[in-house]
């Protein structure tokens, strides 16, 4: 009903957006399928990368189910798969956005690019080196000498893939900050007034994307999370909200 109401302007408007969106999810899903597959070839390597942190303390992977094997390697391939492919991905994702800004404002999807590249990139590999040998030592020690510690492949796999791909998308935030203050919808003054109810959001999403109810993994979470918004606080006060551009009135024609 809502849709009859609006004017035909704005209906081809929706529509555009619509279309547009549609375009952004098919190269999204094309290009992490089609990397995935590629990766699918390299399931032995990528499982020796995932596994080495477990490996470097001294522990092994087993396998208790038929397929569980078969599957624990299609999972790696899309994670590989959407990691190799987060380049086009996020040009997709600024490609929809791009219609949004303004001409003089579209030179920042240039700059912004490289460094959401870089901050993913930098996030996963931060979690893999940083977080996750920390994390395993900590079930391992909790484990203690009286208990024989035996990890199953998928559960393990499944723990690495919800610590890394959540800490690449989180470190994220200051270039979603910077978007969001170019186009007006927040302000540093905003995201300071409120750093308390920020800090409860980032200790509830902590909880929520971090594997297992341990205190430990959505501390190593929400403490870089923190430092992040931190940073963005400081991100939105470099960057100032676009100046609206009048509209051009075309003369009467008499």
């Amino acid at each position: 009903m809502a849709f009859k109401d609006m004017s035909t302007e704005d209906k081809q408007t929706l529509i555009e957006h619509l279309g547009a969106l549609r375009k952004a999810l098919i190269i999204s899903v094309a290009a992490v399928g089609i990397a995935a597959v590629f990766c699918f070839s390299y399931n032995e390597q990528l499982l020796d990368i995932v596994t080495l942190p477990l490996r470097s303390i001294n522990q092994r992977l087993i396998v208790t189910g038929v397929t569980e094997a078969f599957f624990v390697k299609l999972q790696l391939s899309f994670l590989a798969g959407f990691v190799i492919a987060f380049p086009i991905v996020a040009w997709a994702i600024w490609g929809f956005f791009k219609p949004a800004l303004y001409p003089h404002e579209r030179k920042y999807i240039y700059i912004l690019f490289p460094i959401t590249i870089i901050l993913f990139a930098g996030g996963v590999l931060f979690s893999y080196f940083a977080i996750l040998p920390l994390v395993l030592k900590f079930f391992v020690y909790i484990a203690g000498e009286n208990l024989q510690t035996m990890f199953k492949v998928d559960q393990y796999v499944s723990f690495v893939m919800s610590f890394s791909i959540p800490f690449g998308l989180v470190f994220e935030l200051p270039v979603v900050t910077f978007f969001l203050t170019k186009i007006g919808i927040i302000k540093s003054e905003m995201l300071s007034k409120n750093r308390k109810y920020a800090i409860l959001i980032i200790v509830i999403a902590a909880g929520a994307l971090t594997p297992g109810p341990d205190p430990i993994s959505q501390l190593m979470m929400a403490v870089p999370v923190y430092i992040l918004f931190e940073v963005s606080v400081l991100v939105a006060r470099w960057a100032k909200p676009r100046q609206e551009v009048p509209d051009q009135k075309v003369p009467d024609q008499d």
